[in-house]
Order: C-alpha cells, then structure tokens, then sequence
C-alpha cells in the first residue's frame, strides 16, 4: 500500500543545493556545464540504474552522451562508456548482466552490448540504416528494434544499402511529392518510412525479421513521451502504434496493432477510436495492456486518458475519466493489481496511482516538481522516478511505500550548484476576466526590495502548453533573473494542466483573451514595490512568438520584445506548415473556409500599429512555423521604422538546439533586452 508523500518529493527534487558564501548568479555558462540526466533504466533485478548523461563542449560546439550506473542503495555514480560521444538508449537483459545500448562507434546508430561494468564491449547489429530505438524482449531470446527503411526492401539490408548508395551517388537532387506531409519538422520526407524489426540475438542469431512491412510509419514520428511499442512478457507479442491511413498531414490518429514477435502473421489492429491511441505497455503478468487515449479526432491536445485493454476478455476500459488531467507516462506495480501514472497538474506534474480493478485515484507522490520515468523495484515497496523544477534540472529518486523523504540516487551537479546562486521561485495567481490565472515568479538572485528591477514576460507555446515546475535549457528564467530581470511565467488560457475547458478555451481566440489574461499577470506583478513598470519586456516562441507579435500591434506598454518563431501571418502560415490538422483545429478550418477569422487574429494585420523594438529570431530549417513568417515580420518592423533586429540560423529548425548556436542565442536576446530596458 503506497502511502502519500506530499512535499517531501519537492523539497528533495526542487530546493537548490546549498551556495557558498559569494556564490555567482546563475548564467549560460554555469548551465552549459550541467550534467542533464535522461532515461534511467532500473535493472530486472533491482539493484542498480542505467542513465544517459549529456554535457556540452563549447569549445568543440559539440554534446556527449554516456551511459551511467549507480547502485539503487546510492553512492557515486559512474561512467560506462567512454568510446565515442554519442551512447545512450540503455536497456538491461532479463538477467540484469548485461546491457544494450545505442552508440555510432562503429559509424552509425547500431545495438552494442556490454557487462554490467562496463566492459566486454560488442556490436549486435551491423546494418546500413540507424537504428532508432529498441527493446528487450523478457525472454531474454529477441530484440525488437526501429530502423528507416526503404518499404520494397524491408529487412533484406543488402537492398537498403544498395538503394541508399543510389540516392547518395544521384547527380540530380530535386524530389518529386504527389501528397502532403511531404516535411516535418526539421526534415524533408524522403522514400524511407520508420519500421519495426525483430532479431533474435545469441548463439542462433537469425536474420533480422520485418515486423511492419509497407508505406508507412510504425512507429509513427514523435516528439518524446512514453514509448511507441512493447513486447508481451512472454516475449511471444508485440503491440505497436501506428499512424492512420488516410492524410497524415490532417490526422492526428493513431492506432494499436499486435504482431507475432516472430513475423510469423500479419499485424492485427487493436483499436479503432478515430482519435489517438498510443504509448502501450504490458501488465507484467501479461493479462493486461496499458495505453493512453485521445477522444477528439484533429486535436492534438485533447487530455490524455488511461486505457486498460483486458486481453483474455477483450474489454478496454478508461480508469482516468474522473481526472480532468493529461496522463503523460505510464508504469505497472510489479504484481499487476495497479497503475502508477504522471499527470499534468497546475504547473507541476504528480504521481498517482490507481488500481487495475479501477476505483478511487490516489496522489502518492506530489510536491513543487515534474515526475516522469516511473519504475517499481520488483518488491513493490519503492519506486525510482526522476524529477525537475525551476530550480534544479532532473535528478533520479527512490520514494518508498513506507513513507519518508525520497531518495536522491544522483549528484553529478552537486558542485555546480553549489557555487552558483540561484533566484527565488514563487508561484503566484491574479484574477483575469473573472478567473484565476496561474503564474511563476522567478526573481532575480538576492533581490532586495528596496531596488526597482525590469520585468520580463515570458509567453509559452503551444499555444496548449504550459509552464511548469520543470527546468528548461531553452528560455531558462534562471538565466534572465540573473541578468537581473524578474521573469514572470503565466499560464494563460489554452494552457495545459487546468483542466480541459481551460485547454480548449484558446480555439478561435488566440489573440484577445489570452492576451488580456497576460496583461491581467503584468498588472498584478508591477504592483510589487519592487518591480519598475516603466522597464517592461516580453519574449516567447513558437505560440508565445505568435504572441510577442499580437502584443507589436495591441500595445506600446513594453520597450523591447522577443519574437522567436513566431506565426506572423495565418493565410501564408496555412500553406507553408505541414501539420495541417493545427489550424484546421484552432482556427475551424482553412484560410478559404474562415476568411474573417484568420484575418481577425492575423498579427500581419496590425502593422501600422508596430512600434515597439523587436528582435526577430528564426531558423531556416524550421517547417512548423517555415522561415518566411520571420523574415515577414522582420521586413514589417523595417517598414514601420520600429527599431529591429533578425537573427538568423541557416541550420537551426524551431528550436536552437547547438551549443554555440544557443550561446549565442541568450546573449544576443539579453544584450537587446538589456540595450532597451536600461533605467
């Protein structure tokens, strides 16, 4: 019976390590030599972690990855790999001896294995396409792994590579699209489609088998969250998620599907909800079959509910309808009798549990902290899980059933913290419209009130999204506090984690009334004695850059802006992105279906009114909001003479995701924000 730990979890997930005397404000440089913790893996039998660890080199303008252990009692951790920079993707045998890891050095994304220690180092595959992602069959017998691969040849990889030195060697690189989803993303579609592979590994090593032969994705293309495939406990089935047949551009389906592990029939499909079905994961006495639904089809931010799929009776039954919450990952108690899942939850992100029977959903662990990676030891009387917040980035946890203060497993940044200071994380409410808005206040570093400091608003994205207790490497709020900003985070309407009338608020209005919710949390912040509100700024990307836009046109009350990313004009916005069902959503249709309305919440419309300094950020790799609705923007600001600035990555997509490109991305955003915010 797990008992409920309220507040510990925050303070050992949340509350920085003690800062020495004269200790520095916390700046890009200090979070550059972080040590990000990722993926843990606890071990079959329960005595010790895996985990990838990432740490940039500036220097290099490179990120290494490395696979860690550390024993579940605690103690040091310690690196396993050291050859090559790119380990990750750990996975333990059903002995826990071994361990399967991605790695490219052999030269590309191949399964490697080696022994606990971290010796004994071996290549399992050796194929000319990257292996993507895998698992461990609990028998101990099978892989079962992800790899692009052209359809007609499926797993025969002499044809894929052949058909690769075709493409490579081709003179002519020009490409013909007859259907849309033709790029996504940060990529142009080419003619290989994601499919799923099962090899039987060991002394009798076969060949591998395809498991999801044809034109499509399985699995599907995503963006993170809990896995897209499982296999069955007794290693005999497969269950995967693939995306619908008809027009990937306009459909957010997903569905089910089961596959012998063998290859030995056809994929037979598991569910038939129009809307999404995905993130399978078997109970572990194999009767049961967990997985998240979507209700809504076209709506990729309708909540997330708890799916339990009965396998002797056929039965799928929900056991979260009672939670107006979005389930985000799944883990199974060792002895199949509950569930134990991560909701979004007012800015935070909780444990809870329920059982399989259904009933009453309990909170066991909550606290100022984002949980994810859930894992139950095989006694079923603690768990580990990762958590994060505003003040510390992702840390590994063993909670216990008995109650108490968790755990903490990892301390790779003990000494980081330590000397650096960080800014005070206050969550705040403020009325808007007749209803409560939530909001972070991160403030600058030993901010005395006796002094007037600059307020920066920052504008998430989404727009059905949501600031949280969750440490960021991309608009990190430490950062600009110690800049010397007060950073106010709102989570206006649209945003997740509120409940789904809350979410659903934004359709058709994103301009007016979030932004008079976002103006509602200004008012209330400059109201403290010692924010100054004459130096007001804001800054967002993606739907928060939509934003920064609607406010160049709606107000003259900031002296400087961010707009990064940012959807400038709709009409063009429609026939430029790929992800068609977005605004077929948001805005009830197409350009030509709904005239007046993208014209109404256009930002282009309002330029007469743009006066404000602006820095314009964009990527040209970026195809969910493509580089023409920057360079629109940046060519509109220029126009109205409004002081302004582009700056412009030729090799970055939505986001800035290299070390010396994100270096220079916060200095350039903080120098502006400083050039124009000066007292």
């Amino acid at each position: 019976m797990w008992l409920k730990i309220v507040g510990v979890a925050a303070l050992s997930a949340t509350a920085a390590l003690a800062q020495a005397p004269g200790a520095r404000p916390f700046d890009f440089a200090a979070m550059a030599q972080i040590a990000r913790i990722s993926d843990p893996q606890l071990a079959p039998d329960g005595t010790k972690v895996a985990f990838v660890v990432s740490k940039i080199y500036l220097s290099e303008n490179e990120t290494s990855k490395q696979i860690y252990i550390v024993d579940i009692e605690g103690g040091e951790a310690r690196q396993l790999t050291f050859e090559d920079d790119a380990n990750h993707h750990p996975r333990w045998s059903p002995d826990s001896q071994r361990l399967f890891y991605l790695t490219e050095r052999s030269g590309s994304s191949q399964i490697w294995w080696m022994d606990a220690a971290g010796t004994g180092a071996e290549q399992v595959t050796n194929l000319s396409t990257d292996v993507a992602s895998f698992a461990v069959a609990p028998a101990g017998d099978r892989l079962i792994y992800a790899a692009r691969v052209f359809p007609e040849c499926g797993a025969d990889d002499a044809c894929n590579a052949r058909r690769l030195e075709e493409e490579e060697s081709d003179p002519v690189s020009a490409r013909v699209y007859d259907s849309l989803l033709y790029r996504h993303w940060d990529e142009w579609r080419d003619n290989r489609r994601s499919h799923l592979f099962s090899l039987r590994y060991g002394a009798d090593q076969a060949e591998p088998v395809d498991l999801t032969p044809g034109e499509f994705d399985a699995p599907p293309f995503s963006l993170g969250g809990p896995p897209a495939y499982a296999v069955a406990p007794d290693g005999a089935e497969v269950c995967f998620t693939r995306a619908a047949q008809e027009d990937a551009a306009t459909s957010t389906n997903t569905d089910l599907f089961l596959v012998p592990a063998d290859g030995s029939a056809e994929p037979k499909r598991l569910t038939e909800n129009p809307a999404a079905d995905a993130s399978p994961i078997y109970s572990p006495d194999g009767r049961y079959l967990a997985y998240r639904r979507q209700a809504r089809p076209g709506y990729e931010s309708d909540r997330w509910r708890l799916i339990l799929y009965d396998r002797d009776s056929g039965e799928a039954v929900s056991l979260t309808d009672s939670l107006d919450r979005p389930v985000t990952s799944i883990a199974w108690a060792p002895d199949s009798s509950r569930l134990f899942f991560t909701a979004e939850d007012q800015g935070k992100e909780p444990v809870y549990t329920v059982a399989a029977a259904g009933g009453a959903i309990n909170m066991p662990i909550y606290g100022e902290a984002s949980h994810a990676d859930l894992q139950l030891l095989p006694d079923g009387q603690s768990m580990i899980y990762t958590a994060q917040s505003l003040s510390h980035p992702t840390e590994i946890y063993r909670a216990f059933s008995s109650g108490g203060a968790p755990r903490r497993l990892t301390a790779l940044n003990r000494d980081l913290f330590e000397r650096y200071d960080l800014g005070e994380v206050e969550e705040i409410s403020y009325e808007a419209e007749g209803r409560q808005i939530a909001a972070f206040l991160v403030k600058p570093p030993g901010v005395e009130v006796s002094r007037r400091y600059p307020l920066l608003l920052l504008i998430h994205g989404g727009p059905q999204g949501a600031w949280s207790q969750a440490w960021s490497y991309r608009w990190n709020p430490q950062v600009f506090a110690a800049a010397g900003y007060v950073v106010l985070m709102p989570n206006p309407r649209g945003s997740t984690g509120y409940g789904q009338a809350f979410t659903d608020k934004i359709r058709g209005d994103w301009g007016d009334g979030p932004f008079a919710d976002l103006m509602a949390g200004v008012d209330s912040v400059i109201a403290r004695p010692y924010v100054d509100a004459s130096r007001l700024a804001a800054a967002g990307g993606s739907y928060g850059g939509y934003m920064v836009n609607w406010t160049l046109g709606h107000t003259d009350r900031f002296r400087a802006l961010i707009s990064h990313a940012g959807v400038f004009d709709l009409p063009s916005f429609y026939g430029a992105t790929e992800e068609l069902w977005f605004p077929l959503w948001e805005f009830r249709g197409a350009p030509w279906d709904q005239p007046e309305l993208y014209d109404k919440l256009s930002p282009s419309r309002y330029v007469k009114n743009f006066k404000t300094p602006t820095l314009v950020v964009h990527g040209q790799k970026d195809y969910r909001v493509p580089v023409t609705q920057g360079l629109q923007l940046f060519t509109a600001l220029q126009s109205q003479g409004a002081p302004s600035k582009l700056l412009y990555y030729p090799d970055e997509g939505h986001w800035v995701l290299s070390p010396r490109n994100s270096e220079l991305w916060y200095r350039t955003a903080i120098d502006w924000l400083n050039e124009w915010t000066e007292p």
